[in-house]
């Protein structure tokens, strides 16, 4: 089992990203997938979820209508479309299922005041 995040780096506040997760070894239609963040000096947290049974969503709340989880099964990705970047928001992100197995390397993303 393998997830893998990519499509971080720098930039401004006010800007947009989208972060990519590959999946290999498992079926999107029998985890949640989850996106999660640890920002420099900060404990890891949960960013936003997918359901697998019906896609239904949860983000939390310092992200909410700011970051959005979609899924394509057939492709094996899961995306974090991130709009409305703050600098709070520099972190490295990692997805994984939800409850996390083991972590694979995240993606760094960096918000510039």
């Amino acid at each position: 089992v393998q997830l893998q995040a990519y499509g971080g780096g720098l930039v401004q506040a006010g800007g947009s990203l989208r972060l990519s997760c590959a999946v290999s070894g498992l079926s999107l239609d029998d985890y949640a997938i989850g996106w999660f963040r640890q920002a420099p000096g900060k404990k890891r947290e949960g960013v936003s979820c997918m359901r697998e049974s019906d896609s239904t969503t949860y983000y939390a709340d310092f992200v909410k209508g700011r970051f959005t989880i979609s899924r394509d099964n057939s492709r094996k990705k899961v995306y974090l479309q991130m709009n409305s970047l703050e600098p709070e928001d520099t972190a490295v992100y990692y997805c994984n299922t939800n409850p996390p197995g083991q972590w694979g390397q995240g993606t760094l993303v960096t918000v510039s005041s």
